[in-house]
């Protein structure tokens, strides 16, 4: 095959285009998502009000019906807790085509999130289309939410966690461009998954057999990025005493995945750009060009539109990368899938600590493990650091719970949770307001560096996984003040201030996980790879 063909790409998708958002016409109809449920294996469960949009029927809940099932399983339940009533709350259509809750004074009692329901309440449109949780009885949770009346479970999973709308069209995508060689931008904010996205197109292409390698441009040292990725030449420079590969010869007839593709020098952009079209590398040092079989896949978290007008990206190569664009969405537009998500990374720290038994209770009047009240917590959530935010929520959750019957939760974290809470539907929004479904920053939400303190920068830091970026977003600052502030606190350390010994001794004992480093270490995962690889441990 003509490397140079691998390499090209398809311009039948414009850059810029948002795969979630091509249909604007598709139906949504109310629907209902069990988040939280003494029986965690239930969580994920829906039940379709579709009679409230198609004939304006009311639909009732109670115990005992109608049913909940799984998108696209055979089984269907109620709900079944004993606690809740066997006399039903009504839903019924609302004005402007939202919905209307009523609840019977001797049916079970309701919140909404953390306020109760008395009589009756109307959810507007664009609640729904947010996310409204609804506690019953204090032990189930239901998110009341919008989704396409399909009830099949479309593409197979991937190893991608949800069936929410966005996440089911990030599928649909990946389902379409695996096979064909075209080059692949992923969009989405930072901790979203666009790795696992890749590793998804990878691993149902036709190159699945090859390689996958993964390279994030952020964390390489400027000086060296264009080593890395073409290639060495012996003696090019101080230091090169034997020819390196590179990344690119590395990834020969599989996949290079490049993250951060917006953080590329000017130098190496117009090499990458070269790449694509002629499907040769120059290694530093090199006169002669080396073929590669290859395809490219990149990410990216920066409006790479405005880093072109600001003459800081190069229009030519955005062209040439988004062959095919994915844009995957941010946690906080998939609040359906926050709750299945936490219990899949919850399952793999209790399989650490020897107590998954605990996600597989099927006494009814157990107490919950995953209580109502937090369950609300994790659905209200902005999430700025997203699935990896969560992640590292649930492993603190876990370990922080241990030999407890249920999952306990300190002031810290009910803290940082309520920070970028979603207003409770009905009432106004709180002085701190969470970003919109769409992903958009509030009004107002910006401030002034100087007004964040040691001890908030640090929680802040922890709560978004060192990720500073995630940091920022949740403080609400530029991300360059994060660094000032780092720099300045007295409670802080930067990945330069650690010794080799130190960071090689955690490599070691970490087995290589990056993740569990910056963990322990608290410093940025950016900075520590940098680090890491500077020392050798990463080969």
């Amino acid at each position: 095959m003509p490397t140079k063909h691998t390499l090209s790409a398809d311009m039948s998708t414009p850059p810029g285009r948002d795969p979630a958002r091509r249909s604007p016409t598709v139906r949504t109809v109310p629907t209902l998502t069990i988040v939280a449920h003494p029986q965690l294996q239930r969580v994920g469960d829906r039940l379709l009000l579709e009679s409230l949009a198609t004939d304006g029927k009311p639909a009732a809940l109670s115990r005992n019906a109608p049913d909940f099932s799984r998108p696209g399983g055979l089984l269907a339940l109620p709900l079944g807790d004993p606690f809740i009533s066997r006399t039903p709350v009504q839903f019924e259509p609302g004005p402007e085509e939202g919905v209307r809750l009523r609840v019977p004074e001797d049916a079970t009692q309701v919140r909404v999130a953390t306020e109760p329901l008395i009589g009756r309440r109307d959810f507007t449109r664009e609640e729904l289309a947010a996310g409204v949780p609804l506690v019953l009885a204090e032990r189930v949770v239901l998110l009341l939410h919008l989704t396409s009346p399909t009830q099949d479970s479309g593409p197979e999973d991937l190893g991608i966690v949800g069936q929410g709308e966005g996440i089911r069209h990030v599928r649909e995508d990946i389902a379409r461009v695996a096979d064909l060689d075209v080059p692949v931008l992923i969009r989405g904010e930072t901790g979203t998954g666009k790795e696992l996205v890749a590793r998804a197109i990878h691993e149902r292409g036709a190159r699945r057999a090859g390689p996958f390698v993964s390279v994030n441009l952020g964390a390489l040292a400027k000086e060296l990025v264009s080593a890395e990725l073409f290639g060495v030449e012996r003696g090019a420079y101080t230091g090169a005493v034997k020819d390196r590969e590179g990344f690119f010869r590395a990834a020969q007839g599989g996949t290079l995945f490049l993250d951060e593709v917006g953080e590329a020098p000017a130098e190496v952009q117009t090499a990458l750009l070269r790449v694509l079209e002629t499907g040769e590398v120059y290694p530093v040092g090199g006169h002669t060009p080396v073929p590669v079989d290859v395809r490219l896949v990149s990410a990216t978290d920066a409006e790479l539109e405005a880093r072109i007008e600001e003459r800081q990206f190069r229009a030519p190569l955005l062209h040439r990368l988004a062959g095919y664009e994915i844009h995957v969405p941010p946690l906080r537009a998939r609040r359906e899938d926050i709750s299945p998500l936490f219990l899949h990374f919850a399952r793999q720290e209790l399989e650490a600590t020897g107590e998954a038994g605990r996600l597989s209770s099927s006494e009814p009047r157990a107490e919950p493990w995953l209580t109502a009240a937090l369950a609300v917590r994790l659905i209200r959530y902005a999430w700025p650091g997203n699935v990896r935010q969560l992640r590292n929520v649930a492993r603190q959750l876990v370990i922080g719970s241990r030999g407890l019957s249920r999952l306990r939760v300190d002031t810290r974290l009910e803290q940082l949770l309520d920070v970028e809470a979603l207003p409770v539907p009905g009432r106004a929004s709180a002085p701190t307001e969470a970003p919109a479904p769409d992903g958009t920053e509030p009004k107002g939400s910006r401030r002034k560096p100087a007004e964040v303190g040691e001890q908030e920068l640090l929680e802040a830091l922890r709560a978004c996984s060192w990720d500073l970026k995630a940091t920022a977003d949740w403080l609400g600052i530029p991300r360059p003040s994060v660094y000032v502030l780092i720099d300045k606190s007295s409670l802080l350390r930067t990945a330069r201030d650690l010794s080799p010994e130190e960071i090689t001794r955690c490599f070691h004992e970490c087995e290589g996980d990056l993740d569990k480093m910056v963990q322990r270490l608290e410093v940025s995962k950016r900075a520590l790879q940098r680090r890491v690889r500077e020392l050798g441990l990463g080969a």
